[in-house]
């Protein structure tokens, strides 16, 4: 039927497109689905002969010499180490080491003798050292009330820090096992006639003296229990200021750790005789621990550690004995090749 003023061969009419609900989901079906059989666009570089073999050797010839570097700043390191808590129980107390430590009326004071066989550069930092004591077990680590470090009681909720949250009816400030058992041997050094002084300031993390203890926060009622576990507080001093207490609840994460205690401050020279004169109160009798006084110089690295050099080496010379390996197989590959096309 024709319509006048109509033409008959009019162009047809496109559809309007209309969106469809769930289109974009559809597309990130889809991509997904891609990046689930791995099809979508990747870079994917032939790996030639040459380039495993030139990758290798650079690998080698990188770890190695930075592994050498890293074992000869190590072994630059002075450290004087000396386990005391054998030799400073008296005779006759050898075989009764607990009973010892747990008798306040015997006297805990010793003195120790360190030859330093090299000479010593400042500042040098005295560490203490313990063995067999697991700061990392679960309950232990747990056993802290980080909102009460740093606002005090205003945080009454101490159910965390059980048994040690509470002491004659009366909360306590800090509170917890890991508080509670701080390690409390103290360690004077004497040359000649006259006593090293011992810088004990900035021995703890800025940022834990800043965020994790309150400037406004003192200890209250801390150690008045039955049973004292280790050192006591100053109750005059907030907890932002006892950083020996600051470096001891951040707990390590191996049974055998070292913790700052100081530095001295001017040099050690080679075949000074240092007497320490410490008291060996921290009781680790009860579960067979150890205990090592550590004087160590530092290094661009920090401390002696060879592990890091030790294992750059390794890596490097892995990479090294595989790009030989490659090499070697390389070559007689081509050759294999060259007699069959002859």
């Amino acid at each position: 039927m024709e319509v006048e003023g109509a033409s008959t061969s009019a162009a047809p009419v496109r559809p309007r497109e209309v969106p469809i609900e769930g289109k974009s989901d559809g597309i990130t079906k889809s991509l997904f689905h891609q990046f689930k059989q791995q099809k979508l666009p990747a870079c994917k570089p032939i790996l030639t002969p040459a380039w495993v073999i030139t990758t290798y050797l650079l690998m080698g010839a990188f770890f190695i010499p930075v592994g050498l570097l890293t074992v000869h700043s190590s072994r630059s390191v002075v450290e004087l180490v000396d386990r005391y808590d054998i030799e400073c129980v008296p005779d006759a107390f050898k075989s009764d080491k607990l009973g010892y430590i747990k008798d306040s009326s015997i006297p805990k004071n010793c003195s120790r003798f360190l030859k330093v066989y090299k000479h010593m550069k400042a500042p040098i930092y005295i560490y203490y050292q313990l063995d067999n004591y697991y700061q990392n077990h679960r309950r232990y680590v747990k056993n802290r009330n980080d909102q009460q470090l740093l606002h005090g009681l205003k945080y009454n909720d101490s159910s965390s820090c059980k048994p040690e949250q509470s002491s004659n009816g009366l909360p306590v400030v800090p509170c917890g096992l890991i508080a509670w058992s701080l390690f409390n041997d103290t360690y004077k050094f004497i040359r000649g006639r006259s006593e090293l002084k011992v810088n004990r300031k900035n021995i703890a993390w800025k940022s834990d003296r800043d965020h994790k203890f309150g400037k406004h926060v003192y200890p209250f009622n801390f150690q008045n229990g039955t049973l004292i576990g280790g050192g006591r507080l100053d109750p005059s001093i907030p907890l932002s200021d006892q950083e020996d207490l600051i470096v001891w609840m951040r707990t390590a994460a191996l049974p055998t750790f070292r913790k700052l205690y100081g530095r001295i401050e001017e040099d050690l020279d080679a075949d000074d005789v240092i007497v320490v004169k410490l008291m060996n109160n921290y009781n680790t009798y009860s579960f067979g621990g150890k205990k090592k006084l550590v004087l160590s110089t530092s290094s661009w690295l920090g401390g002696k550690n060879d592990f890091i050099g030790a294992a750059y080496i390794v890596v490097g010379s892995v990479c090294l004995l595989v790009a030989i390996v490659f090499i070697l197989l390389h070559m007689k590959c081509s050759r294999h090749y060259a007699i069959m096309g002859t």
